[in-house]
């Protein structure tokens, strides 16, 4: 008997045979890798944005099914030369790992399918978009997990008594953070501010731009860049403004005029009111008012009361300073000046130093 015949042995057989079935995994985790990369470059020159996404999210997953599937084989053939019941332990694992991998597709999925709405941003509330996204993966992890205890041999029945028993405790130990959950559902379904958004609280010292929207607290970047963290249960007892929702931006402002330039005022006042609607940056369709306003102490003032088309901070200021200059232009080209805080005093005639008795009478 020759040594190869020797050293093929039942057992050796069973060996070789496992090991054949890693090798074949192997191959096979190479030649999907390939082919879906090869699908997934295709799908990316096509205008569907689901394809690409799951595609892109299948080779990972699948390699840890083939992986799982082919080592749990290997196993059973080496089980079935051995007789070694350890390896019967084995099966619960590989179907809770393929659920697992299953379950990791769908996240994968889903993260690849918001950050393509995202990029194409036509109609899409990024604040809604990420909701959905974060209870599709809620759900699928939720899924997955009772599956899973399921295939290990737990009762899905037991853990959901358990459950319902547990979170009335639990209910009342986290009542802070379930608070923080619905104020952050709150703010998904009512939309008061989305992320991107510029919001201030006059009840509280929050001002800012919004830069994410958790679960449990609000993220916003406040205008000296540091991050401010705000528990969402906040939100449903302050009131919130949001200005990047503003239609216009408001220019008053109030300029006095010499009183020696009285006669002047009328003109200036007219000539102001017709730049502004004439400007190509005012909304000349909403309110528009240049007044005189009233006999201040030292000048007589009048106001300008209008709005800017443009809700852009930076350039509402350009628009601003546009008005601003173009209303000095106008006064000084009536030969007019603006007033300042002066004091008139007025002293004593000499006589009063020389008898100042007479001035008792």
């Amino acid at each position: 008997m020759s040594f190869f015949d020797q050293w093929i042995t039942k057992e050796n057989a069973y060996i070789l045979e496992a090991i054949f079935v890693l090798v074949f995994a192997l191959i096979a985790d190479l030649i999907q890798k390939k082919t879906f990369r090869s699908l997934s470059t295709k799908a990316a020159k096509t205008k569907t944005k689901w394809d690409d996404a799951i595609l892109l999210s299948i080779p990972k997953p699948l390699s840890i099914i083939i992986w799982i599937a082919s080592i749990a084989f290997a196993a059973d053939i080496i089980r079935e030369a051995l007789n070694a019941k350890i390896l019967d332990a084995f099966y619960p694992i590989r179907n809770a790992t393929i659920i697992t991998a299953l379950g990791y597709f769908l996240i994968l999925a889903i993260g690849r399918v918001e950050k393509s709405f995202l990029s194409e941003g036509k109609g899409i509330d990024p604040t809604t978009l990420d909701a959905l996204s974060k209870l599709a993966r809620i759900s699928v992890f939720i899924t997955a997990a009772l599956m899973i205890l399921q295939t290990l041999g737990f009762s899905i029945s037991g853990v959901l008594a358990f459950g319902g028993i547990g979170g009335v405790a639990v209910g009342f130990a986290s009542k802070d953070l379930l608070s923080n959950f619905f104020g952050g559902f709150i703010i998904y379904m009512d939309r008061p501010f989305a992320v991107g958004d510029w919001v201030r609280s006059p009840d509280r010292e929050i001002e800012g731009t919004v830069e994410n929207i958790g679960w449990r607290v609000t993220r916003i970047r406040t205008f000296d860049k540091r991050p401010l963290y705000v528990p969402n249960s906040v939100f449903s007892h302050i009131a919130v403004e949001n200005p990047s929702r503003m239609s216009n931006r408001r220019i008053k402002e109030t300029i006095g005029i010499r009183y020696d330039d009285a006669s002047k005022i009328e003109i200036i006042i007219n000539q102001i009111k017709e730049m502004l609607k004439k400007h190509s940056d005012i909304d000349a369709g909403k309110t528009l008012i240049v007044n005189f306003n009233c006999f201040a102490p030292s000048s007589l003032d009048f106001f300008i009361y209008t709005f800017t088309k443009t809700t852009d901070w930076i350039e509402f200021h350009n628009v601003k300073q546009d008005v601003l200059l173009k209303i000095i232009k106008i006064v000084n080209e009536n030969g007019a000046e603006f007033a300042f805080p002066t004091s008139t005093m007025h002293l004593a005639s000499q006589e009063f130093f020389n008898n100042p008795d007479a001035n008792d009478h």
